[in-house]
This record gives structure tokens, sequence and C-alpha cells, in this order.
């Protein structure tokens, strides 16, 4: 079985910090665009045979951006292309403010049973200064509509280290996020990705960070305070209570296989990566076409497997076990890593047991040094 992410790459705003692939919403071809999709899915569905889901993620941009009709016209075909196993998850991500009632309601008809929604902060100020468009206000009202509607799954984003943000506004926005009572939480610190606002204030001189200590403070003082409150940390950056992991999230960082539709979106299937054409007019001239819009594709090589393997699951917190690994690879993991793991464990970046390995808290701290660790010379 297969999950699917689809992507929507239409936005009402551009924030400083995105890199994603998207365009502002007005005068684009949105109505062809959610026609190309569905035969995006049916050209790929016809090229690998399969056709049940186990996860599926619309992402963007702004998925909620799309009116009601066209809400209701992307999940249906959806449906129509592909069959979704019994207990499913099928998560949207949303704008606060931008689902109403209606949007809901269709939402819910479908059988989407997540909704993620882009928070950021709490600090309308600070809203304003990384080009997001919605208030607090906004969030809770949101928040209202949504419980309303019946969806109990549902999860926010915040960052931090972002420009002028002090330790005191970081913590009032964790704070606030409790408040609403929600079952999951992801907490990301601000990456300056390259052909960003962000990025380019940065080299220019312009953009006033807070120091590493004080990232490194933010993120561990919210995730002890969201474990005071049962919201626990099962992967680098997200934290659930029991039950309420991202189960999409985790088959990524299970190394499990996925399509991704839509413009500039990636897929893994087997040892065969691809992702699509980003500009939509390219993406949609190829389908109308009847070819798959892939502009990139790469075979991985066992070694390159493996590798990915250890990066992804060791962002979990439970790690990656020997019997995972072997039975995907027929080696124990031992055999194949054993040096680098007693490297890493004399330095207390990992823990070991006779399951698998793990890392530690300063292994969280210096993940992308452990990561390169497992890297192999072909």
């Amino acid at each position: 079985m297969i999950s699917a992410y689809i992507h929507i790459p239409f936005c009402e705003q551009l924030c400083y910090y995105c890199d994603f692939n998207k365009v502002f919403l007005k005068n684009q071809p949105v109505d062809q665009y959610i026609d190309s999709l569905g035969k995006e899915m049916n050209l790929m569905k016809q090229k690998t045979g399969e056709d049940e889901l186990k996860t599926v993620y619309i992402g963007g941009g702004t998925p909620t951006s799309l009116d009601a009709r066209q809400l209701e016209r992307l999940c249906s075909e959806i449906c129509n292309q592909f069959h979704l196993m019994d207990g499913a998850e099928w998560t949207v991500e949303a704008n606060p403010g931008d689902l109403t009632e209606e949007k809901l309601s269709i939402l819910k008809q479908y059988g989407v049973n997540r909704i993620s929604m882009g928070v950021q902060s709490f600090d309308d100020q600070l809203l304003k200064k990384i080009g997001r468009n919605h208030t607090s206000d906004d969030v809770y009202h949101t928040v209202r509509q949504i419980e309303k509607s019946g969806f109990e799954n549902v999860t926010i984003d915040l960052m931090y280290a972002l420009p002028g943000q002090s330790f005191e506004q970081w913590m009032d926005s964790v704070t606030q996020a409790v408040s609403l009572g929600l079952p999951h939480l992801s907490m990301y610190s601000l990456i300056l990705e390259n052909k960003t606002v962000f990025a380019n204030l940065a080299r220019q001189g312009k953009l006033m960070l807070p120091t590493d200590e004080e990232e490194v403070r933010m993120f561990e003082s919210s995730k002890e305070y969201l474990a005071r409150y049962g919201l626990l940390q099962y992967e680098i950056s997200n934290f659930s209570r029991p039950g309420f992991e991202s189960q999409h999230n985790l088959m990524y960082w299970n190394n499990e296989h996925y399509f991704g539709f839509g413009a500039g979106a990636s897929g893994y299937l087997g040892s065969w990566r691809y992702r699509n054409k980003g500009p939509i007019q390219h993406y949609i001239d190829d389908v109308e076409c009847q070819r798959l819009p892939i502009i990139e594709e790469e075979h991985l090589t066992i070694h390159n497997q493996m590798e990915e393997h250890l990066f992804l699951g060791l962002r979990k917190i439970q790690g990656v076990t020997n019997e995972s690994f072997e039975k995907k690879f027929g080696i124990s993991l031992w055999d194949t890593y054993g040096n680098v793991i007693d490297e890493l464990t004399k330095k207390q970046l990992i823990l070991t047991d006779n399951k698998g390995i793990r890392l530690t808290d300063k292994g969280l701290l210096f993940g992308n040094d452990v990561f390169a660790s497992f890297l192999m010379d072909d």
C-alpha cells in the first residue's frame, strides 16, 4: 500500500520564509489544475497498478484557498481515482480564517479526518513581520469552527527563532497553543531557504535573529512545557498525545513509499524517486498531452536506501530498529554500521539496546552531524 501527497500551489499571501512551490491565487488556472491532478493520478495509477492508499496529505501552498466548489472537485477526483483503505488518515492543510462551514462540511463528507493549520505564532505583530495575514483571533475562531464540525484530529504548526522573536514571545505562543487542547503540535525553527525574502535580507545583514543558544533554549523549554500537558515528542519537531501521531509523516520517517501529485511534488516508489515540473502551465501541458509531468528522477542504490532509512528513521524518538533494517535490506544494522554506531555511542549522540538505536537528547540537537556519519562511500 502507498500513500499520496497532493500539492496545491496557490496562496493568497507569500510568506517571507517559504520556499515551497507556490503562486498568488488570483488569475491562476485553478479549475484546469484540478482537472490535471485527476489526469495525473490516472496516468500514475496505470503505470504502477496501485490504486489503494494508506494515507493522503493535501498540502501547499494553501489548499483551503480553493473555494468550496473547487475543494469538492479535488476531493471527488481523489475518491474517483483511488480507494482509501479502512482507517486511512486524510490530512488537509489550512490557514486560519480560510475554513468556512461549507468547506468543513465538504471535507467531512469526503472522509477527511485530520486538519493541519499553519499558525506559526500567536503574536500579531510578529505574524505581520513574517508575511502572514491572519491574527491570533482568527486561530481561535477557526479552531472553534473545526471542533464544531466534528474534527477531533487537529494539529497546528508553530515557528521559533524568528526575526526579533524573544524567548517570552515564543513561550507565550506555546502557552496559547496548548490552551487550545489540541492533540498534536509541530514546532519548527526558522531555516533561511534560498530565494526567500528572509534569505535575501540575511545576506544584506538586515535580519536580526536569535542566537543559537536562544534557539536551543526556546526548543528545550517548550518541549518540557508540552510534556507537562501530555504532548510527547515522537519526532524531532513533532509532539502528540498517544494515538494522534501523524501517520502520513511517520510514513516518510519509516522510509515507505508515496506518490507525489501536482506541480513541484515529489514521489518515491521502490528505488525510484521523481520530481514533477514546478511551473503550473508546464505541469498542465504535460498532463494534457498524456505525459507524466516529471522533470527529474533517480534510482537509488541499495546504499542510498540504507542511508535514507537511517537519516529518516533517526528523526523518530524511538529511532531505528534492527528488525526493520534487516527486514528491508536482508542484513543486520550492526553488520552494516557497527563501527559508526560504536563511535556515535562513545560521543553520547546515540543510545543502543537489543532492539536498535536512537538519538540521545544531545544527538537530537546535533542530528545533522549524526546523519552524516551514516553516509557510505559507494
